[in-house]
């Protein structure tokens, strides 16, 4: 069973609004797309939404166990998942124009075969690698249909093949609660030449033992965030806003929340963030379809559009694509950015 709220097309359409400024262009830096037995959401139904009006001219697609291969070395098995998206997505170049694809890290070193026959697949696609870290204890604070065993992120194995990432000379994304951030952090200390992605705004919780949201939950989140910041290697993904874990509610809701609403309820998170990262290493994700069974697309980046009216135009455009075409080396429309160096 899915943790996340269920998609409902006619309850999103309850709420209507213009995009506001359609010219500002948009690198979406974390999607997902799957055809499961509970809900499919194909390259298809993530254009229909990308073609809101908003100006989304590329994406990033990461990792969620979908079309493994069936036969063969079971190390390559994670190839079918990049294979099957890019056949979805043949006839949508930009979406994906990245692919953070899955390898078992718990390999260690061994890993390399994975991340080579990735690379030898889609070498023009695959730009990172991401694996099922988030854990924790309370059974309530789940985001994941196959929840993590504790112990992933501290394991030698993982950091053996946490370099095996780094020598490929690709990005390791990182999903990560809060109570896992100075796990995080001993890795990126440890791999100075990996780029570390955190995800979800590092995994502030509103569940569970965290459903007060109290002050000094919150403290503790910020202040695992601005250790982690601390190090060049990281960045951070700001979104996942949508997560039941997060505690929003909004799916329980008449109607689905207005921009203005988002935006007022997540400038806490946003103004942490940005603060700890700066623009240059933060960037804006949807988490789309999982954040969209409590939010439309036009919404969503309206709300971001709205946190940063105060910003300069750099700045903006840093958040909504430069920072996340430089820190997975991907090109698209004439924009042409190098790999991050960390």
């Amino acid at each position: 069973m899915t943790p996340h709220a269920s998609i409902r097309e006619a309850w999103l359409a309850l709420t209507d609004e213009s995009v506001l400024d359609p010219a500002q262009p948009i690198l979406d830096a974390h999607h997902h797309l799957w055809d499961r037995e509970e809900s499919r959401y194909r390259t298809e139904d993530f254009i229909a939404d990308v073609s809101c009006g908003h100006d989304v001219r590329a994406s990033i697609y990461v990792q969620c166990r979908t079309g493994y291969r069936r036969s063969g070395p079971e190390a390559l098995y994670p190839l079918g998942e990049v294979e099957t998206i890019l056949e979805w997505s043949a006839q949508a170049p930009n979406h994906p124009v990245g692919i953070v694809a899955f390898a078992d890290l718990m390999q260690g070193s061994a890993v390399r075969d994975t991340l080579d026959g990735l690379l030898d697949l889609a070498p023009n696609h695959v730009c990172g690698i991401r694996n099922t870290t988030a854990y924790h204890p309370d059974p309530a604070v789940r985001s994941n249909p196959r929840p993590a065993p504790d112990g992933l992120l501290r394991s030698k194995e993982f950091h053996q093949g946490a370099a095996e990432v780094a020598r490929a000379g690709l990005a390791l994304d990182i999903w990560a609660y809060q109570t896992q951030l100075h796990e995080v952090e001993t890795l990126a200390r440890l791999l100075p030449e990996l780029t570390v992605v955190i995800n979800h705004c590092g995994g502030p919780l509103g569940v569970g033992p965290f459903r007060e949201r109290t002050p000094a939950d919150f403290a503790a989140w910020r202040a695992g965030l601005e250790k982690l910041a601390a190090l060049p290697n990281t960045r951070l993904k700001i979104g996942g806003f949508g997560l039941a874990v997060f505690g929003n509610d909004y799916h329980h809701h008449p109607a689905p929340p207005d921009s203005e609403r988002l935006a007022r309820d997540w400038a806490p998170w946003f103004e942490t963030c940005l603060e700890a990262f700066g623009p240059a290493r933060c960037m804006f994700e949807s988490n789309f379809p999982v954040d969209k069974g409590m939010f439309s697309y036009v919404a969503l980046w309206n709300a971001y559009k709205r946190l940063t009216r105060a910003l300069s135009q750099n700045d903006r455009d840093q958040l909504f694509w430069k920072t996340a075409a430089s820190t997975y080396g991907v090109a698209f429309d004439g924009w042409v950015t190098p790999q991050a160096s960390s």
